[in-house]
């Protein structure tokens, strides 16, 4: 980071300082500063993963009169933080806004689960899907152990492919977590075959992202099909908001 962006240096360390607490004359960032700070050590991190955060209300960076985010060094630290438990320790975004909501009041946030314990098959699966394909993921009996269900509701999810294995018979980390969830909404009644909607909206904004990327994969320039990647991942970034947002929308209006 050059030195005219800014004057204190946001800390690295896990440490966070409660909101509100900046120094009279510290520089603010803009929000491209900021995400070429947090690359250095989160390099999948994008601009709209920033202002997804910002939306869920977990940094709350300043405005200028003509409406431009600027980040102080309190602001890095928090986004530093929900990334790295993020990416460390797999928590969920109300879990992390626990853990802040504990150092804004001045205590100690919850114990990281599993923190000295040998890594889950979940982060197991995470790491092997950074590695060349054809490395080892999960296996059948792991899949239904970390998800907590039982062969039978397996078969049944595979049956309506919601989840599946993949060409070496493995299980990767998005399986995973679609097996959860289709684990968690069954406890609230809803059956594999109700979620084949859900499938099929999922496929229809596959297609959309696939439409607008395609292009971009074909280039012969490998720094342009490695920017269809990053693409395609903000894309749907975008695209699971817009479907969450226009749902939640939808169920405020019908209780009106």
């Amino acid at each position: 980071m050059t030195s005219n962006q800014t004057v204190t240096s946001p800390r690295r360390p896990g440490a966070v300082q409660p909101r509100g607490g900046e120094r009279r004359g510290t520089e603010l960032l803009s929000i491209g500063a900021v995400l070429a700070f947090l690359r250095e050590d989160f390099p999948e991190v994008t601009i709209s993963k920033i202002r997804f955060l910002e939306a869920e209300g977990l940094v709350e960076p300043q405005r200028t009169p003509s409406g431009y985010r600027k980040f102080g060094p309190t602001d890095v630290e928090r986004l530093a933080y929900v990334l790295r438990m993020q990416r460390d320790h797999y928590l969920p975004l109300r879990v992390i806004r626990d853990h802040l909501d504990a150092i804004e009041r001045g205590e100690t946030p919850p114990a990281l689960p599993g923190t000295d314990a040998r890594p889950g098959p979940r982060e197991e699966a995470a790491r092997e899907l950074e590695a060349p394909v054809g490395g080892v993921r999960l296996g059948r009996a792991e899949l239904l152990a970390a998800a907590g269900a039982e062969e039978g509701e397996l078969a049944e999810w595979e049956s309506y492919g919601l989840v599946g294995p993949g060409p070496d018979g493995g299980y990767d980390a998005d399986t995973l977590q679609i097996a959860r969830l289709v684990a968690e909404l069954g406890r609230f009644g809803l059956e594999p075959r109700h979620l084949r909607q859900v499938k099929a909206a999922a496929e229809r904004e596959i297609a959309l992202v696939d439409q607008v990327v395609a292009p971009l994969r074909r280039h012969r320039n490998p720094q342009t099909r490695a920017h269809a990647e990053a693409t395609a991942r903000e894309l749907a970034t975008l695209a699971v908001r817009l479907h969450a947002t226009m749902v939640q929308a939808g169920l405020r209006g019908r209780g009106r």
